[in-house]
């Protein structure tokens, strides 16, 4: 039975959506194409691929059969048309990053202007995104994010700076009221700006010294989510409200400038930077490729 690639491509994409209009979003296509496409296929096959209602559209068991053999198959077609852009003189396609709020503002501006100067014909797509996700089934060719957080099947290779600190630091307004503290156990009696990870979690506040881990969790009037509503952490700070803990580099310019003051500096933890990371396939697309070579050439 004949069936058309760019329909099966349209059910995979729907079905890894979780709806026709998120899947139109993330194909750059209309939701009324894609329909017409997922009914055609499913015509031509005489089964029923995906429940549709109102809220969501979930695969059948056909539907989830398909897909687990539909998926890898799709991508090794992909991956293998890509072949050809090697005998460019210049690597031309879209590469899509899934990357945390953190490496969009600390990493890849000192990369993606030159990296896009360099290979013009590349359009890179940047997806943010600070929970854990199935990097594959986004539609992404590969993701940004810090060890703990890595996949184990897939291949990692360093972006950015390599080591990072967490830092606290306070308006000196704040800190003139309500006194310096000189040792964690101290932030207990302090107005806390806290971050939460998408579940939920409180992230802990950790600090170190001669050997010597100190954990607090952090109280106070504010808790934001990490990631997208970090900056309003920040300018609660810089407005007096309490004390934040966030990554040095974002806090950098505010603290070289006075508006923020460091808080238990000695204190601050260290720890390695990102990683790209990719799955371990055969085949690697072409802008991936030449990502990925530019940032080796580009590390210290």
């Amino acid at each position: 039975m004949k069936n058309d690639l760019g329909d099966l491509q349209a059910f995979v994409t729907v079905a890894h959506s979780g709806g026709f209009r998120e899947a139109a979003r993330a194909a750059g296509v209309g939701a009324s194409g894609l329909s017409e496409a997922v009914r055609r296929l499913e015509q031509r096959l005489g089964v029923r691929l995906l429940n549709r209602s109102t809220r969501s559209v979930v695969p059948t068991e056909a539907g989830r059969t398909l897909l687990d053999r539909l998926t890898p198959a799709l991508t090794e077609v992909a991956a293998a048309l890509d072949v050809v852009n090697g005998f460019r003189d210049r690597p031309t396609g879209t590469l899509r990053l899934n990357v945390p709020m953190a490496a969009t503002r600390l990493v890849l501006p000192a990369i993606v202007p030159r990296f896009l100067a360099a290979y013009p014909d590349i359009v890179l797509d940047v997806i943010t995104e600070d929970s854990f996700v199935d990097m594959l089934a986004a539609g992404c060719d590969a993701g940004i994010r810090y060890e703990e957080r890595l996949e184990q099947d897939m291949i990692a290779v360093p972006i950015g700076p390599r080591v990072q600190r967490f830092a606290a630091a306070a308006a000196p307004g704040y800190l003139d009221r309500r006194g310096r503290p000189r040792h964690p156990d101290e932030l207990t009696a302090h107005a806390c700006i806290g971050g939460h990870f998408a579940g939920g979690a409180l992230l802990p506040w950790t600090f170190e010294r001669d050997g010597a881990t100190v954990n607090i969790a952090p109280r106070g009037p504010l808790t934001v989510r990490l990631g997208g509503a970090a900056e309003l952490a920040v300018e609660a700070a810089l407005a007096g409200t309490g004390i934040v803990y966030l990554f040095e580099d974002w806090l950098r310019p505010h603290l070289a400038r006075g508006a923020l003051e460091p808080v238990l500096e000695g204190w601050w933890p260290a720890f390695s930077g990102p990683y790209l990371y990719y799955p371990g396939r055969r085949l690697v697309p072409a802008p991936l490729r030449a990502f990925i070579d530019f940032i080796r050439a580009e590390a210290p």
